[in-house]
């Protein structure tokens, strides 16, 4: 996803020299190439994101579009305040960049775990929030947050994400992406943990559920319609996110069927339970303890889907 990011974006700034990348001293074999090319246009604020979001400001205030890229807790948690009063308070033209989302960092423990991230940026007034879940919809997101011209968070993974896409898909910021159609069960899924929920459902299949599988990029607007919709429809909805269980993706659905009058389906939020990992590995064996590899995401969804079918 980095590398969609940062093509993108260079093929902006080529075209409008109002665009800034702002880094926090990170960026290393992704940047270099950004910067040889528009050195006018990068600046490298140093290990300190607090400050970096009220150059970001300044910058955007006096009429620059301005990119904020930093490590997802670092760019979200240690600068809030910042985020808070400096950018989103101005609505300044700021996307804020947090990389390394979920457990990316599986090796360097919980000071680089992003699993708080979403639901801090959802408290914050007209903020957006763009969480893509492969290289395709990373470099989408980046286009669209740089069009917004107001404060956006967009959250990306590190790399090797795998593609969602055969095809060009159409999408639209505030509207879920849907992967596959089924019946039954609904998989939403958003961020980097999307190809884990769509490899999960290949597994379902062998035990006859054809889920319909959505990767809810945007956060913030949120699909409410695409949630009724499915709630209609479908008699279990399972969300998926390499974020806690509280205040991220599950907590927006589940928000949304808490206004929704006699919903058809249950809910079942998987997620990073509510508790710090202390264990140290990759990112994919991290995903195997919370329990969001393919495999126990789909024993789970297959023993709450057995379970209801008898009840």
């Amino acid at each position: 996803m980095r590398y969609a990011f940062i093509k993108t974006l260079a093929h902006i700034a080529a075209r409008n020299p109002r665009v800034m990348l702002l880094t926090g001293d990170l960026g290393f074999t992704v940047f270099e190439g950004f910067r040889g090319r528009f050195p006018k246009q990068f600046i490298n604020v140093g290990v300190a994101e607090q400050n970096m979001m009220g150059v970001a400001a300044g910058l955007a205030l006096s009429g620059k579009i301005v990119v904020a890229y930093s490590i997802a807790t670092f760019a979200s948690m240690r600068p809030f305040e910042q985020i808070r009063n400096d950018i989103a308070s101005h609505n300044a033209s700021v996307v804020v960049v947090g990389t390394g989302a979920g457990l990316s960092y599986g090796h360097a423990s919980i000071t680089h775990h992003a699993i708080e991230d979403i639901a801090i940026m959802r408290t914050i007034p007209g903020m957006t929030i763009l969480c893509p879940g492969d290289p395709v919809e990373a470099s989408w997101a980046t286009r669209q947050a740089i069009k917004l011209r107001r404060p956006v968070y967009l959250r990306l993974g590190m790399k090797g994400e795998p593609s969602l896409y055969t095809r060009k898909p159409n999408l639209t910021i505030g509207s879920g992406s849907i992967l596959a159609k089924g019946k039954t069960v609904a998989l939403v899924a958003t961020g980097n943990i999307v190809g884990n929920a769509l490899a999960a459902t290949h597994l379902l299949q062998k035990n006859h559920i054809h889920p319909t599988v959505v990767s809810m990029h945007t956060i913030k607007p949120f699909d409410e319609k695409l949630v009724r919709t499915l709630a209609a429809s479908h008699r279990l909805i399972v969300t998926v996110e390499e974020h806690n269980v509280i205040g991220g993706l599950g907590s927006a659905v589940a928000e949304v069927l808490a206004q929704t009058k006699n919903p058809k389906a249950q809910l079942l939020r998987l997620g990073i339970p509510d508790r710090f990992v202390f264990e140290k590995g990759s990112q994919q064996y991290l995903r195997g303890i919370v329990g969001l590899s393919p495999e126990k995401i789909a024993k789970t969804i297959y023993g709450t889907f057995s379970h209801s079918s008898r009840t």
